[in-house]
């Protein structure tokens, strides 16, 4: 199954839902870790690990909540997770679905789920690639959380790990005993969750062959979807996205994101029979199309958020595409802005 490649990461609707749903919004989370504002709209966004890591730090700075994402697991409906989580919840037991779980992990980032069986124990460990800087507590807490939680509500019975080993500090609150219900050991070497063997081993009385059977089409739809990415058109698009509220892209700078030599990717991108030109369109008018899906937005940020210097050079653009105003455009897909000023 292919993964996303080394140093990339996704994060899917529900990620930004789960936020939304706290009271963080991802706007806020997403300048704080000095990124586009607008990265959460673009689904097809792929993002570094650092990025990845930044939103993380980002989150618990704004929430000043050193459990949050233990809350982002335990207060969010199964339905509502990522899909890797939906189809593990189906599995015939525990240890299968910790194995979907770790499989289809790496769909949304580099990062390889550990599971050592000994003695009756098994310890679940989180492994990134060589080089990886320290990842943040509230990432780990996630990762732990989210096993932890499939299996509660897999068996339906509260599930106790014998212990959890966190590099973090002690943060001074008792969420994480009380959510993992087990001794937690702060300042440790490393990040590890011990788990009852035998636990493994309970069925899931929710098992589905079925239902699985018909989840695989929207797994392969997501792999596919992991693999459009992998294409250099899509990654450039994806550049090019993240880089427009910043001034005029170009691509030179694209080139640097990308670690290629700006000879390099012209050539790359040739042999894909486009252009810079036609993907730097292409992003924008993908991008212009979800900006204007939300109301609350007016067509003069939208504009500036697309790199375009002034708003008649964006309406000329628009009107190209789509062979109408944005505002005309706003009002034939969002029935309900039609009371909104588009100035069209």
């Amino acid at each position: 199954m292919t993964k996303v490649p080394s140093d990339r990461c996704k994060l899917p609707r529900p990620f930004w839902q789960s936020l939304e749903q706290l009271g963080l919004r991802p706007s806020a989370v997403l300048r704080h870790a000095r990124l586009p504002a607008t990265l959460h709209l673009d689904n097809s966004a792929v993002i570094s690990t650092t990025q990845f890591f930044a939103i993380w730090n980002a989150i618990e700075a704004l929430s000043q909540d050193p459990a949050f994402s233990i809350r982002m697991v335990s207060e969010t409906s199964t339905a509502n997770h990522k899909l890797a989580f939906l189809v593990a919840s189906y599995a015939v037991d525990f240890r299968d679905g910790m194995a979907r779980m770790a499989r289809f992990n790496r769909l949304c980032s580099p990062d390889r789920l550990c599971f050592e069986e000994r003695d009756g124990k098994v310890s679940v460990t989180i492994e990134w690639p060589a080089g990886t800087e320290p990842e943040p507590p509230l990432s780990v807490d996630a990762s732990f959380a989210l096993l932890l939680e499939l299996g509660r509500r897999g068996t339906g019975r509260h599930l106790r790990p014998i212990s959890v080993e966190l590099r973090r500090p002690n943060p001074g609150t008792d969420k994480h005993g009380i959510f993992f219900d087990c001794p937690i050991h702060f300042g440790a070497r490393r990040d590890r969750m011990v788990l009852n063997a035998p636990d493994l081993d309970l069925p899931f009385p929710g098992h589905n062959p079925e239902l699985l059977l018909m989840l695989t089409p929207a797994l392969a739809t997501a792999v596919r979807e992991i693999e459009a990415q992998a294409t250099l058109g899509e990654l450039v698009k994806g550049a090019l996205k993240r880089a427009m509220a910043s001034g005029r892209p170009d691509v030179g700078a694209v080139a640097h994101e990308l670690g290629l030599s700006e000879r390099t990717l012209q050539r790359r991108i040739t042999a894909e029979g486009t252009t810079f030109r036609a993907l730097l369109t292409e992003a924008r008018q993908e991008l212009g199309s979800q900006l204007l899906s939300d109301p609350s937005i007016d067509i003069e940020e939208v504009a500036f958020l697309l790199g375009y210097q002034d708003t008649n050079s964006f309406y000329r653009a628009f009107r190209e595409w789509e062979n109408m105003t944005p505002g005309h455009w706003r009002r034939i897909m969002s029935p309900s802005t039609m009371a909104v000023s588009d100035g069209s």
